[in-house]
């Protein structure tokens, strides 16, 4: 999973690609909510304005601001600091939701790697 490194221009790079599945997306469905959730989990550690997190999804304006704010009223995502008029928002480490998705994700991946490392190579 690629991480977005402030500054970098992605886009509609990773993200927005069709063939882009994270563990959350492949299980709880590729709603725009989820989508939000996703990158900023992958990326908790930056926070962004509320253009560079649609760029960064290659979502459309409406639908961003459609969704955004039931994020926002419920405490998942929150801001971070303020720039001028810009507001930066970032993921809330603290949220129980945001809690159980980080063990949710991390739990999948364990049992992923499990089961990668039982598969045995076919010898060619």
């Amino acid at each position: 999973m690629g991480k977005w490194k402030k500054g970098e221009k992605l886009g509609e790079e990773l993200y927005s690609k069709k063939d882009y599945e994270s563990i959350l997306i492949k299980t709880l469905g590729d709603s725009p909510k989820v989508r939000i959730i996703d990158f900023l989990l992958d990326n908790m550690l930056f926070d962004f304005t509320k253009k560079e997190i649609i760029e960064a999804l290659g979502m459309s304006k409406q639908t961003f601001y459609k969704y955004f704010p039931d994020l926002e009223e419920y405490g998942v995502v929150v801001v971070s600091r303020k720039i001028g008029r810009a507001k930066l928002y970032k993921i809330n480490t603290e949220h129980p939701l945001v809690k159980m998705l980080r063990e949710y994700e991390t739990k999948i991946s364990q049992e992923i790697a499990e089961k990668a490392k039982t598969k045995k190579p076919i010898l060619a």
